[in-house]
């Protein structure tokens, strides 16, 4: 199951450039993970400093 980003989103980029699929995609007001390109590698929720990326 894909991971899933919270409103604890600040938007900060670090997840996006963690991804090795590019699965993350800047949104309105937060970044969005596409559910189909995500590997479930965990990548970016390591990089998040607010732990706004859970485990869908």
């Amino acid at each position: 199951m894909a991971y899933q980003i919270t409103d604890a989103c600040v938007a900060c980029g670090l997840c996006k450039d963690a991804c090795p699929v590019e699965a993350i995609s800047e949104g309105s007001p937060t970044y969005t993970i596409d559910p189909d390109a995500c590997i479930d590698c965990g990548s970016c929720a390591g990089e998040c400093p607010n732990e706004a990326i859970i485990a869908g």
